[in-house]
């Protein structure tokens, strides 16, 4: 098997858990270099990394091929483009840029250059999302008419990532997990014909967004993607409703908490939720009340790294395209031009 060489642009959380555990484990990729800017992190778990201090000293190298640029949002735009120009195929954290005009000019180039061009998306690979993907494709709920998506967390102290937390551009939580939601919506349903927004901060010292309610208007059906920082218990964060019944299901992905702790993937065990987070259907049997429990697929972040081996290789499509990253910005353009307005705008 061929072994690309890939380079990471930062080892923070995103580089130690989402990607390099991945990358290492496979057996089509050479976990090669990352840019630490003073620290030397990586070698403590990758003893053979090679570590530079430079975006440059990752461009002239010749046998990197893959390069994943997941530093913070305003820098995904730069370095991409310096990627692609050095004529590296290249990953870019979510959300992909800080505007749609940039993404389109990334995925112009790729094209141009013969190149893969991916988003990292790898919530479509969450356990929960992909049983609430088969459940829609399996048609047992009938024809949709409400769906919500949750994606909540409880922080209500302020950060220290100051990209995340500081006015600017790729700053707040519609940037930050936003695009998930939205990717998400979109995998499913495809393009929404209008979109409304309604933005807010809740945290007293809160200088960005911290809290969202984005409501997609299709012909029949109606999406909400909702998302806060102030959500201590949580609650329901798949909720479909349609002519034969419902579901309902909490968020119960197991990766990330794994992964966080230390856990290497490719275990016998990885991506399973434990039956206790399984969601329910609810309809009607013979004019009665029904529920049945639906035990939750497998998770697997791992496909992602798979399918961009093929794509490197054989040209498949990509799992993630830059199309579909470029939706994903007009999406988030929108929303903040309808919250802004305080008006439903029309896509």
């Amino acid at each position: 098997m061929k072994k690309i060489r890939v380079a990471l642009l930062s080892f923070g959380m995103s580089g130690k858990v989402f990607h390099a555990p991945f990358l290492d484990q496979h057996a089509g990729f050479e976990l090669y270099a990352v840019w630490e800017r003073s620290k030397s992190e990586s070698a403590a778990i990758y003893p053979t990394i090679k570590i530079v201090r430079s975006l440059e000293a990752l461009l002239e190298d010749d046998s990197i091929e893959l390069i994943v640029v997941n530093t913070p949002t305003h820098t995904h735009y730069e370095y991409a483009k310096k990627a692609l120009e050095a004529g590296k195929s290249v990953i870019v954290e979510k959300a992909f840029t800080t505007t749609t005009t940039e993404a389109q000019s990334l995925a112009a180039l790729a094209k141009e250059k013969k190149l893969l061009l991916s988003v990292y998306q790898n919530r479509r690979w969450d356990s929960d999302f992909q049983t609430v993907q088969k459940i829609i494709q399996d048609g047992v709920l009938g024809e949709l008419k409400e769906v919500s998506f949750r994606f909540d967390r409880f922080k209500n102290t302020i950060g220290n990532k100051t990209h995340k937390e500081q006015p600017g551009p790729g700053a707040g939580l519609l940037n930050d997990l936003g695009p998930h939601l939205i990717d998400q919506a979109l995998v499913l349903f495809g393009k929404p014909e209008k979109i409304f927004a309604d933005i807010r901060i809740l945290r007293p010292d809160s200088l960005v967004d911290d809290y969202f309610d984005l409501l997609l208007y299709y012909p029949s059906l109606r999406v909400r993607l909702i998302s806060s920082l102030l959500v201590k218990k949580p609650i329901p964060s798949f909720i479909l409703h349609g002519s034969k019944g419902s579901f309902i299901k909490n968020r119960g992905d197991v990766q990330e908490a794994d992964l966080i702790a230390g856990k290497q993937p490719g275990s016998a065990d990885w991506g399973i939720e434990p039956e206790t987070a399984d969601g329910s259907i609810y309809t009607m049997i013979d004019g009665k009340d029904h529920e049945e429990k639906v035990r939750t697929l497998t998770g697997n972040y791992g496909i992602y790294y798979d399918r961009i081996y093929q794509s490197i290789i054989h040209h498949t499509t990509a799992p993630v395209t830059a199309n579909e990253g470029i939706h994903v910005m007009q999406l988030l353009e929108a929303a903040m031009h309808s919250h802004e307005t305080q008006t439903v705008i029309t896509l």
